[in-house]
């Protein structure tokens, strides 16, 4: 069986529970001592504090690895913009389920040293987000056409201890730990239109240290670093001894004050040497917990890359993708999963991302087959903004075809039918002059579908709309 990156969270956390829910009563003194704690309660302890560190180190690996100048088409110096100016290709594998939506600015911010402006343009009418993460991965902010509209603004990020004077004409946005991410996005229509309306808008969204504001200011070029672990940041983590890990943690833990809500959960992982300031020593865990502690991320994500699907929690064979995203609280089972196959999410009030590997008998979608994704008049994806329809091999990535096309949306030109419904066709092959418009070129062997939905309407994120089932037709010539 095929092992995809998309399953039922409800599944997850029942199998990792326990983890958003910790128990104010422990066995033990909760000093330090592991030994005080019965075998089990150190093992349910060790799983919940490696599913409550999963963002967090693998922001810290991302962010590391995009600071460095090796990182080339995706170095982003601290407290600086990258702008991408295109769309990536099928040969593009640094960023699982890309987008051929809009174009990204990214920031990581370093809010320790003082606050960053964040300067951003009129857009004049252009769709656009700029949506900032805590080191939790947890959407604290959101600046964008949504939220605060398309006229200029200035914003002020700063740090959770800043306690300066905020300029006048300045938005305050306070950033919950010292460590951020921007992940802004703006609508793109066309590749011209990304040429001529978008890339001059990306020029004018800038940061600036506050001490710089208002003077000449040339950013510094930071040198390399040596010692960033190579690789995608999921198979690094995957393959990151236990030991290292919850040490990992706690040094993060100690940069990044968790939330007040969190004290019940850092309570209980201090019990066995997780904690800022803290070292976790794998031979002081109890014999009988060892191993099992020791097999806690083989165990994780065995269950992260099997396929799992809860039929009937599916609709129309879709994954509504109505859950929590974006912002947690203290459901960290759903943070931890959503920052592995899709690290930096958004809000559900800025995008919903319903996904799809079945067709409307239940089987995988393959390149095997025909299928039509059929939309009655009216009923296409119910978006303030826009949406989309994405197709991806098994692993996430696009799918190389003839004609380089890798999504079909509402700014396709997609042929509309007669009665004012709407065809998407989803196969290997050419469907004919007459239906290649709304073609969306599949591979041969299995692949699955993400719609994303950008500034969601209501009928979309109260459940009252969902996509149609992908109904196959025949087999492929």
């Amino acid at each position: 069986m095929n092992k995809y990156k998309f399953f039922s969270i409800l599944v997850l956390t029942l199998l990792l529970a326990g983890c958003g829910q910790q128990e104010n009563k422990k066995e033990g003194d909760n000093t330090g001592t592991v030994s005080a704690a019965s075998d089990s309660t150190v093992i349910k302890t060790a799983k919940d504090a490696y599913i409550y560190g999963l963002p967090l180190v693998l922001m810290d690996i991302t962010r590391r690895q995009m600071s460095n100048p090796a990182a080339k088409d995706l170095y982003t110096p601290v407290n600086q913009f990258r702008h991408n100016s295109s769309f990536p290709d099928a040969s593009f594998k640094n960023v699982v389920r890309p987008n051929a939506d809009t174009y990204y600015s990214v920031a990581w911010l370093d809010l320790a040293g003082e606050p960053v402006v964040l300067s951003l343009p009129n857009t004049k009418g252009r769709y656009y987000m700029m949506p900032i993460m805590d080191a939790y991965s947890n959407v604290f902010a959101a600046p964008g056409t949504r939220t605060t509209g398309n006229e200029a603004g200035i914003f002020l990020i700063s740090g959770p201890q800043w306690t300066g004077t905020v300029p006048k004409g300045m938005k305050n946005i306070q950033s919950p730990t010292n460590t951020a991410w921007i992940i802004g996005r703006t609508q793109v229509n066309s590749k011209e239109d990304g040429a001529n309306i978008v890339v001059p808008l990306q020029r004018g969204y800038k940061l600036t240290p506050l001490s710089a504001w208002g003077k000449t200011y040339t950013a510094p070029k930071p040198g390399a670093d040596n010692t960033i672990p190579k690789g995608d940041p999921n198979t690094i983590i995957k393959s990151m001894p236990v030991e290292e890990y919850f040490n990992y943690v706690n040094e993060l833990l100690a940069k990044n004050q968790p939330p007040a809500a969190d004290k019940t959960a850092i309570d209980n992982f201090a019990s066995i040497g997780i904690g800022a300031g803290k070292k976790f020593d794998l031979n002081a865990i109890p014999s009988g917990a060892k191993e099992a502690v020791s097999n806690i991320p083989k165990e994780v994500f065995t269950v992260f890359d099997h396929e799992i699907s809860v039929s009937n929690k599916l609709v129309n064979g879709w994954n509504t993708g109505r859950k929590v995203i974006g912002t947690y609280g203290t459901d960290y089972s759903s943070r931890a999963s959503v920052a592995f196959f899709g690290l930096g999410a958004n809000l559900r009030e800025d995008a919903i991302y319903p996904s799809c590997n079945f067709d409307n008998e239940g089987n995988l979608l393959n390149g095997a087959n025909n299928y039509v994704l059929h939309f009655d008049k009216g009923k296409t994806p119910p978006a303030n903004a826009f949406w989309s329809l994405t197709l991806y091999d098994p692993d996430g990535y696009f799918v190389d075809n003839t004609i380089n096309r890798y999504t079909l949306g509402d700014r396709s030109s997609l042929k509309i039918n007669a009665d004012g419904s709407i065809n998407i066709y989803i196969q290997k092959n050419n469907p004919g002059n007459d239906k290649a418009s709304n073609w969306l070129p599949a591979p041969a062997g299995d692949f699955n579908l993400l719609l994303r939905v950008y500034w969601p309407k209501e009928e979309m994120l109260n459940g009252s709309w969902s996509p149609p089932a992908v109904m196959k037709l025949s087999r492929a010539n």
